[in-house]
């Protein structure tokens, strides 16, 4: 097991096949070049070995885990809720899912990126009065979504 420096965050855990492929590389690739028909074909008790290595490294990461601490200014990853309430569209999407069909038939060869260019000089050079039903519809859908996620 490769020990971290202090500070440093853990390499992710190895699978029992990562240290099987370490250990058999250099012989094995002369006399197999596919590796993982040989993993497959391995009973349980000669994959055994392997596995237990990499319980024991999935010990060693766990331990290193919790003393790690993050850098200043780095956060954990947080886990979106899949059955949390989404958030509202912008105005500007409002528009974009409005006429990117449009304008995707009258330029069939234009790419995405290019598309959304369009729309977004469409959107620059539009009056205030006439975005006016794109920018009420959010704050609407705002206003649900804020009592949804308070309920939630």
């Amino acid at each position: 097991m490769i020990e971290t420096a202090p500070g440093q965050k853990p390499r992710g855990k190895m699978l029992s096949y990562a240290f099987f492929m370490e250990t058999c590389w250099e012989e094995h690739k002369k006399k197999h070049p596919d590796c993982s028909e040989r993993w497959k074909t391995m009973s349980a008790k000669q994959k055994g070995k392997f596995e237990d290595m990499a319980k024991a490294d999935k010990i060693h990461y766990e331990r290193e885990m919790k003393t790690y601490i993050l850098p200043e200014g780095e956060t954990k990853k947080k886990f979106k809720d899949p059955n949390a309430p989404k958030r509202p569209p912008l105005a500007f999407f409002l528009l974009y899912s409005e006429y990117h069909p449009k304008i995707k038939g009258e330029y069939p060869g234009l790419s995405i990126g290019d598309i959304a260019k369009k729309l977004g000089e469409m959107w620059n050079n539009t009056a205030a009065d006439d975005k006016q039903p794109y920018e009420k519809k959010p704050a609407k859908l705002k206003e649900k979504y804020e009592k949804d996620t308070a309920t939630y």
